[in-house]
């Protein structure tokens, strides 16, 4: 059987199947559904559980033999793996797969994969086994539409009052990291659990976060602040920020700023463009001031740069260290050259 994540709690109310397998780039989710199908099986009488890492050289003819000792304190076992990806090899697969075939009903084999299931890995042979002798549960990532709800929702579970624009910031902010949205809830839960957010509260709240203040970076070049944005930068760098985590934000942020471009130069309405491309309300004067700086062939420029940030993020062989070109990358964006005749939105 195969179900998506929101039915999982439904799912397990109707009993516990000998086999579940949980997979999605959402680390947050994945580990929640583990926990849940966790302390549904502790319920059952699964009261002995061993767990077992994945990585590259693990023994899956070790795991094989002990597999099938249970404890001498216990007549019910949860076997639970955590890998990093469904390609397991030849041997990985054929063990798996005969793990799941021969699972009982002392022994609940439960795995959870922090990668998403395509179209390839979901037609492996273990992967098939395990949907038809149990439950495969996707995760996927919440919509941006999505975001708000349930940012609203995880607040409310951790007593946080926020204000709508606070829940709208923190929607933002955390696009892409639900674990950096619940890590903040829970320090604000801490801290203050009975202070009511507004946006400008929150900012202050959460600025010490250096995975926000790749967002204060984001807003600065927006905003054509370029001391502000270099010491953002500096900040960053002094933290020890993974240069990736910055290559992701930059690109991101310019390839909506030349979508937006695009369609602005193409005579598309201006508000419909901002909803299209999924620009949140607070954001939108900040994103108008940035589009009425940089024209369509500075964007291009600023995209080209963004993939040798990419690159040398990455450890591609040539040009300048991670942070020697994300830095000229935020020169650029700062100081575009003069030009008329552009459409603002």
């Amino acid at each position: 059987m195969k179900i998506a994540y929101r039915q999982l709690a439904g799912r397990l109310e109707s009993g516990l199947a000998r086999v579940w397998l949980i997979a999605g780039e959402e680390p947050l989710l994945v580990d929640e559904g583990l926990t849940a199908v966790r302390d549904a099986a502790r319920a059952a009488g699964f009261a002995e559980r061993e767990l077992h890492v994945v990585d590259r050289g693990f023994k899956w003819t070790a795991l094989e033999s002990q597999a099938d000792n249970l404890s001498l304190f216990s007549s019910r076992k949860l076997l639970e793996l955590r890998m990093g990806s469904a390609r397991l090899g030849d041997a990985g697969s054929k063990a798996a797969k005969s793990l799941i075939e021969n699972t009982t009903d002392d022994r609940l084999l439960l795995i959870g994969i922090h990668a998403k299931l395509d179209s390839s890995t979901a037609r492996l042979s273990w992967v098939k086994a395990a949907e038809k002798h149990g439950v495969r549960v996707d995760v996927w990532p919440i919509e941006r539409g999505e975001l708000p709800r349930w940012v609203a929702e995880r607040a409310r579970r951790h007593g946080v009052t926020l204000e709508r624009d606070a829940v709208e910031l923190l929607a933002e902010r955390g696009e892409g990291n639900l674990l950096a949205v619940e890590q903040e809830l829970v320090k604000l839960a801490l801290l203050d659990p009975d202070r009511r957010y507004d946006a400008a509260a929150l900012a202050a709240a959460v600025g010490e976060s250096a995975r926000f203040d790749v967002f204060r970076l984001t807003d600065a070049l927006l905003a054509g602040d370029g001391a502000r944005a270099l010491r953002v930068l500096s900040g960053l760098r002094s933290e020890g920020v993974a240069p990736p985590l910055l290559a992701w934000a930059l690109a991101r942020e310019f390839g909506m700023l030349a979508a937006v471009r695009f369609a602005l130069d193409n005579g598309e309405d201006p508000q419909q463009v901002l909803r299209s491309n999924g620009i949140w309300p607070r954001r939108q004067p900040l994103v108008r001031t940035a589009l009425r700086r940089l024209s369509r062939a500075e964007l291009v420029r600023l995209l080209r740069l963004a993939v040798r940030v990419d690159r040398a993020a990455k450890g591609a062989g040539g040009g300048p260290g991670p942070w020697e070109a994300i830095t000229e990358l935020v020169l650029a964006a700062v100081a575009p050259a003069p030009r008329e005749g552009v459409r603002h939105a």
